[in-house]
């Protein structure tokens, strides 16, 4: 995984071209969620993820455009919890393409 893509790089994979993959960035991994197109590609119930660093929403089990971020200061156990179990659930099921640039 030598690939490291900015914030604004990640961008370009969310889904709005289909001739390239959708990426999801989950505490600085970024996977290819390609395979879930139907959840993350364009009308999915996960687009708002697709380009995206998602841990804060993920953890706060949120939609909210505010929340999709990487900030995890002010969580509690509970969500950091909750992000730890869908981080455990996207590296069963997707591949590591890359690294999110701090």
């Amino acid at each position: 995984m030598a690939t490291e893509l900015t914030a604004a790089q990640l961008r370009a994979y969310d889904g709005s071209d289909p001739s390239k993959p959708i990426y999801v960035a989950i505490r600085g991994k970024v996977y290819d969620v390609s395979a879930g197109r139907g959840f993350y590609g364009p009308g999915g119930d996960y687009a708002l993820f697709a380009g995206r660093e998602a841990s804060r929403a993920l953890a706060k089990m949120s939609k909210e455009s505010g929340d999709v971020s990487g900030d995890l200061s002010g969580l509690t156990e509970k969500e950091l919890g909750v992000l730890a179990d869908w981080e455990t659930k996207f590296q069963a099921k997707y591949p590591v393409v890359a690294r999110l640039a701090a």
